[in-house]
């Protein structure tokens, strides 16, 4: 954990509809356990405290182990979920991982955790898919939180418009399918045959 630094909390965004998916991404089971507790359980091991975000109709079926945020910000989508956390936390930084990314392990989080630049709005990785700056696994500064709701009130739900737009820092990620987002059952059965090593 870092000390003389703004405290870093961590924040597994788990209120998406999993409309294309057909079932709650966040609750597959890609490593022995739900995804939002596999993530929480990898946060807790770099930040000062874990939440899962989610709508206020899933908090009831989430493990009372784990600490929760749910949506109490107007609108759709991951920005929601980020604003809502700093609505409750103005003080701290967010590190943000989406509970699409089944193959996000301790050495990526480590990676973009120790690359962190505070001066900056946020520390993000770049896109192996589109080289664009990737929003579902981001590190949010506190001075962040006046910039998403610049955007979210221009009618922009996803965080990646605010990384293309704002001063933060892009790194790229050592193991690329660490980045891999499942949207769809096709994805998962990709995600599934590596994870087999197929």
């Amino acid at each position: 954990m870092t000390t003389n630094a703004t405290k870093l909390y961590g924040l597994v965004l788990a209120g998406g509809q999993s409309t294309r998916m057909g079932t709650d991404k966040s609750v597959m089971d890609w490593h022995g356990k739900e995804q939002r507790y596999y993530i929480a359980d990898l946060l807790q091991q770099h930040c000062h405290d874990v939440f899962i975000s989610c709508r206020a109709e899933q908090q009831q079926g989430i493990d009372d182990t784990y600490k929760t945020i749910t949506d109490s910000v107007e609108g759709k989508g991951p920005i929601v979920g980020i604003l809502s956390a700093f609505e409750q936390y103005n003080d701290v930084a967010w590190v943000v991982v989406a509970c699409d990314l089944p193959l996000v392990n301790a050495e990526t989080l480590y990676q973009l955790i120790a690359a962190r630049d505070m001066s900056k709005t946020a520390t993000t990785y770049k896109s192996p898919h589109d080289g664009l700056p990737e929003p579902l696994i981001t590190i949010w500064e506190p001075k962040s939180k006046k910039i998403l709701e610049e955007f979210k009130d221009k009618g922009y739900n996803c965080p990646r418009k605010v990384l293309i737009n704002s001063d933060v820092l892009i790194i790229d990620v050592q193991d690329e399918d660490a980045l891999i987002n499942t949207n769809t059952p096709q994805d998962a059965e990709k995600v599934k045959q590596i994870i087999a090593g197929l």
